[in-house]
């Protein structure tokens, strides 16, 4: 056995246990919650009802005491976090408030938010033309996820002529 293949195994198993810790959700997320939806919150009322529900940002609108988010909802991963995947897979809108100023330049529509709270009800809003019921979250736990930025890994050759190897040495210039 080579000393590379001991290294090889201590890399991939730090690297399996690091991808095993991203699945769970960050403290303030966890627990268990009710598998109410958005849309079943506005069907049949779930007033009072403990949720965890995030989505992408469509509005944020400071008040004088709270600032609410509107919000089109979306399924959740293993971590809480919106699940990117599935971008077309929406729960239903819903607002979510919570006490004190967020700021709309931060909270900018298309981020994807978390939120741990309780069902207070519904409101009305009006989108484009339709008068719309949302379900209204009064939000304990305001959870902002990083914005992904994908980045573009370009492989390289480690020579210039890949069949000849390196363009110098004792054979260089035949």
């Amino acid at each position: 056995m080579s000393v590379r293949n001991p290294f090889r195994i201590l890399v991939l198993t730090a690297g399996a246990a690091l991808l095993g810790a991203c699945a769970t959700a960050p403290q303030p997320l966890q627990g268990a919650f009710p598998t109410v939806t958005p849309q079943q919150a506005v069907a049949a009322p779930q007033a009072g009802a403990t949720v965890r529900w995030g989505g992408r940002i469509v509005e944020t609108q400071p008040k004088q005491d709270r600032t609410c988010f509107q919000m089109v909802g979306m399924p959740l991963n293993a971590s809480g976090r919106p699940d990117s995947g599935s971008a077309d897979a929406s729960q239903g809108r819903f607002i979510a408030c919570r006490a004190g100023f967020y700021d709309p330049a931060v909270f900018t529509p298309g981020r994807d938010v978390t939120f741990v709270g309780r069902i207070e009800g519904t409101d009305s809003v009006r989108i484009g033309e339709y008068d719309y019921r949302l379900p209204l979250v009064t939000a304990d736990i305001v959870y902002l996820w990083p914005e992904v930025r994908e980045v573009e890994v370009v492989a390289t050759r480690p020579y210039a002529y890949p069949y000849w190897g390196r363009p110098w040495g004792p054979w260089w210039g035949w």
